[in-house]
């Protein structure tokens, strides 16, 4: 423990941000660093408890206690050990994660949970800083080929560790650059792009082949890749979007959030913008959808200059704290206010979109309607029913729908194939070996377990590139959360 007394002589405090005002101006990130001393001060909050429930609390199982201690000290190469045993990609993680370590933080109970998630950025960008990070070249290759389908955390970390491994990997990526949804599902705002190339410079260097603009099952057979690798790895995420089946969905001004984001993205790394242009410029937008991407579709909006921005959930609205059906350590369904809601906007909840209205084709309003819900019984799931008399219809050029993703995309390689599919149309592989129905095909990220966070798909990434390991060589030597060399000594 680098303090002993520091849960009580500090209180959590996080960096300071730009100013909504000003940040609106442009797709930069605008979280600055913490000074010395508040880093300090922070990583001394930690008690190194007994029993250390962020461990837990983390997909990745981050060794948080130990690089909290080191990072009291002073001792930056070690801290950066301890991260990176069990983190592929802590810049990532440390600027896009919701932190469910901290939701587990022993310190929670009774006060505010340590800031882990500031304190991983800091450990990884002063690794940088400091030329910690280095590749990490295998000494012995294998002469295994292994292909990986995606270039999401998932596929990344896939990649990354089977590559440690020694076996020669290759990266198939549809778009012209690699990161998946953290180059264009991802602002620039929360996850410059710098980030991400300086990463991929690094896999490269490492050995990571990386082709991008190829699209498998359409720009070459799956079946061949099958055929020319010793295994291969389907990591191309959750990418069919849920829909909305109402009156009026094929409106102009009615698109998927995803097709909005990824435009601003690549507008703002100055790449061409395929199709009619998607925006909110001058425009009453309506997001549909209460999660994170409607979020970042509301700080998307809002720097193009959108007249109104307002945010609709279907469920009703949190609670501010901890109640009784969520008690700690337990991640809580609290009600989240992002840095875009900071920035401006209008949110309802229990909100049913009824109907888009237009004019000449074009959207022009949306008809909604107040619901109150019903718990589940016995007998019946839970349910909502109309509010008598709050039937409206608000003004909305441009709408957004941000209702989560329901599996990957069928069509193409995954139909080419074959493979059995889940009950939710993900492809089938379970936790044990990450293996198909095809011989020598495996799953990992959004793609196998649905749409998730990306820390969970890093961690996906991990444990089955071990599994892959194992059926390849008969052993591996990777970590996982459960053959930790450190946590296991």
């Amino acid at each position: 423990m680098g303090k002993p007394t520091g849960f009580i002589e500090f209180t959590r405090e996080l960096p300071t941000k730009r100013a909504p005002q000003e940040r609106i101006k442009d797709y930069k990130e605008f979280v600055e660093k913490y000074s010395d001393q508040k880093l300090k001060e922070q990583s001394g909050r930690c008690m190194n408890c007994g029993v250390p429930f962020c461990h837990n609390g983390c997909p990745l199982g981050n060794i948080i206690p130990e690089f909290n201690d080191a990072v009291y000290n002073s001792n930056w190469e070690e801290a950066y050990e301890l991260l990176s045993v069990t983190n592929n990609f802590p810049e990532f993680t440390g600027r896009i994660c919701p932190a469910p370590c901290e939701s587990a933080c022993v310190l929670g109970i009774n006060q505010p949970a340590i800031a882990i998630e500031e304190i991983e950025k800091h450990i990884i960008e002063i690794a940088f800083e400091k030329g910690f990070v280095k590749p990490k070249n295998p000494n012995i290759r294998t002469g295994k080929k292994i292909a990986v389908i995606g270039s999401g955390p998932a596929g990344l970390a896939t990649a990354a560790q089977l590559n440690y491994a020694g076996h020669h990997v290759t990266v198939f990526e549809r778009d012209d650059a690699p990161g998946g949804l953290l180059r264009y599902g991802i602002p620039d705002f929360k996850l410059e792009k710098w980030v991400i190339d300086r990463r991929i410079q690094l896999l490269e260097q490492e050995g990571v082949v990386f082709k991008c603009n190829t699209h498998v099952g359409v720009t070459i057979k799956m079946d061949e890749i099958i055929s020319e690798h010793h295994a291969v790895v389907i990591a191309a995420g959750s990418t069919i979007p849920r829909d909305l089946d109402i009156p009026g969905r094929t409106l102009e001004g009615v698109y998927f959030a995803m097709d909005f984001l990824k435009q601003q993205n690549k507008r703002v790394s100055n790449k061409e913008v395929e199709g009619d242009a998607i925006l909110a410029t001058g425009q009453d937008v309506v997001v549909i959808g209460g999660g994170d991407t409607g979020s970042d579709c509301v700080g998307t909006s809002n720097r193009q200059g959108a007249t109104s921005v307002t945010q609709l959930e279907l469920m009703p609205k949190p609670p501010v704290s901890r109640n009784d059906v969520m008690p700690w350590p337990t991640y809580p369904m609290t009600l989240k206010t992002t840095s875009s809601h900071e920035e401006g906007a209008s949110r309802e909840w229990a909100v049913l979109t009824k109907r888009f209205i237009g004019k000449a084709g074009k959207l022009t309003g949306i008809e909604l309607v107040d619901i109150t819900w019903k718990a589940a019984t016995i007998d019946k799931p839970a349910r909502f029913e109309e509010v008598e008399g709050t039937t409206r219809i608000v003004p909305c050029q441009k709408a957004f729908l941000a209702m989560g993703f329901l599996h990957p995309q069928h069509q193409g390689f995954i139909d080419e194939i074959g493979v059995e599919l889940d009950a939710r149309g993900n492809v089938g592989a379970n936790e044990t070996d990450y293996a198909t129905s095809i011989n020598k095909v495996f799953a990992a990220g959004d793609a196998r377990r649905g749409q998730s966070l990306v820390v969970w798909a890093i961690s996906e990434g991990r444990e089955c590139a071990r599994k892959v390991d194992e059926y390849l060589m008969g052993y591996s030597s990777l970590e996982s959360k459960d053959k930790s060399y450190i946590i296991n000594i």
